[in-house]
């Protein structure tokens, strides 16, 4: 079929070959058509200022294919209405089908530029910024992964290896979002999660004993990597905790308030204040005694003792038992009363709970314990911060010695010397928690052990492991 040319009248007729010129005519009206600068191959004048940009895929090709054809029907419209849809043999339009294979779809963009350049040039610009536009974007996908260690580990901002630390159940299956080591605890390295997924890279799987025995020993991962440690996490008193004796052989490591704990989280602590000694300012103080209780129980021993105490001692309780607290909040209701009943609900070493860390101390109000012995309080606190219920022959002696203080201002305040040296840190749970663990996994290096007898341990008086 006889080729007419565009109508336009860009290009001569093709079937009769190119027409006669002077010499160095067509190469100055290329560069007057387009206005670019001379080039030693002026038929692809728009190909040679292309970028380079790597190739495609097959698919993009077809695309740009159907884009670029469409444009060439645009520029030349009488060849598109004169000659069937992608199937016109013109040489504006070329022999693309209406699913041009991607090689053969390039192929043709290259012949088809050379018999109309008008329409080339632009679809070479079309095609440098889809390609331009898809390189910038893979560039902008592999920034933004994780840059491998040489060891094959993934690695935190600072170039560190990443300990993965995997809480298998959410304590009291309590949904909550878990926090940044590195900026509460100053803990780098550390990656949280509770997405099981992750279980063959966790270096720490960490579970909760009261979820452990809801939800049944069956539902923990058949099988342990080697080098993973598998943590056993529980804040109760042996007297609350049940189902040890089904857990014999199974755990690496112990987290509890116990100092012997292979991950030691007590419920609070004391941090050495910054700077010089402050001056104090206590707290303006209307009220006595202040007990919050939840758990009522007249078989223990802290309700057996209340009831002596207060024969002697008018005792505000609040909780279930008693009175609302003051919007709700523990620590503001406490602040008025100048002592605190922080009464455990058992006796046992290291069990110190946040009835003396959060409501007493927390609160500016001097803590009258009932727990462990006074030795063991005194690992924790100094010895002149609290008032031990031992230290009196009855319930009697220690309300007559809280009334005393009531009445004497310097001996009252000697309780509070210490804070000129500490502040107190209540311990976040459960943050902080999966963040000590972490810590401890860096430190620990590949010393492994096994948790042979849990019950013996944890129900024994410390110091030792079974």
């Amino acid at each position: 079929m006889a080729g007419r040319g565009c109508a336009s009248g860009h290009l001569g007729r093709h079937d009769r070959g190119p027409p006669q010129e002077e010499p160095g005519a067509g190469r100055r009206r290329w560069q007057q058509h387009y206005h670019q600068p001379q080039y030693e191959d002026a038929s692809f004048p728009v190909l040679h200022s292309a970028p380079r940009a790597p190739a495609p895929a097959a698919a993009s090709w077809a695309a740009l294919a159907s884009v670029a054809l469409g444009e060439r029907r645009r520029r030349c419209p009488e060849e598109a209405e004169s000659a069937p849809a992608m199937e016109s043999a013109e040489p504006c339009l070329g022999p693309l089908r209406a699913r041009p294979r991607p090689r053969r779809a390039l192929w043709e963009l290259l012949r088809q530029g050379r018999r109309c350049p008008s329409v080339a040039r632009r679809q070479w610009r079309l095609l440098a910024a889809v390609l331009t536009c898809c390189t910038a974007l893979a560039l902008y996908a592999v920034s933004t992964l994780q840059p491998p260690s040489p060891t094959g580990r993934p690695m935190d901002a600072a170039g560190e290896p990443l300990v993965t630390v995997l809480l298998w159940w959410e304590p009291f299956g309590l949904s909550r979002r878990l926090g940044d080591c590195l900026r509460l605890f100053n803990v780098s390295g550390c990656r949280l999660t509770t997405d099981r997924g992750r279980l063959q890279e966790a270096h720490a799987v960490l579970f909760h004993h009261r979820d452990l025995i809801s939800q049944g020993p069956g539902q923990i991962p058949r099988l342990r990597p080697p080098a993973q440690r598998w943590v056993w996490m529980n804040f109760e008193s042996p007297s609350h905790t049940h189902g040890l004796r089904d857990l014999t052989g199974l755990f690496n490591w112990t987290m509890s308030y116990r100092v012997d704990s292979d991950v030691f989280v007590p419920y609070g602590y004391l941090r050495p204040s910054l700077g010089l000694e402050r001056h104090l300012t206590l707290p303006r103080k209307t009220k006595l005694v202040a007990w919050v209780i939840s758990n009522w129980n007249e078989e223990h021993a802290r309700v057996r003792y209340y009831r002596q105490l207060r024969d002697y001692l008018p005792i505000d309780v609040y909780g279930a038992q008693g009175l609302e607290l003051k919007n709700d909040n523990v620590i503001k209701t406490v602040s008025e009363y100048k002592f605190y009943l922080a009464f455990e609900n058992s006796q046992h070493p290291d069990y110190i709970t946040e009835k003396l860390w959060r409501n007493a101390l927390k609160a500016w109000a001097v803590p009258v314990v009932l727990g462990p012995s006074r030795s063991n309080y005194e690992l924790f606190v100094p010895s002149d911060s609290f008032i031990h219920i031992d230290d009196f022959s009855s319930p009697k002696q220690l309300a007559l010695y809280l009334k005393f203080l009531d009445k004497n201002k310097s001996s009252y305040r000697r309780y509070f010397a210490w804070r000129k040296r500490y502040d107190v840190q209540v311990t976040s749970f459960w943050d902080e928690h999966c963040c000590r663990v972490c810590d401890v996994v860096k430190t620990a290096g590949k010393q492994f052990k096994t948790i042979q007898n849990l019950a013996n341990w944890f129900e024994s008086s410390p110091r030792g492991v079974g």
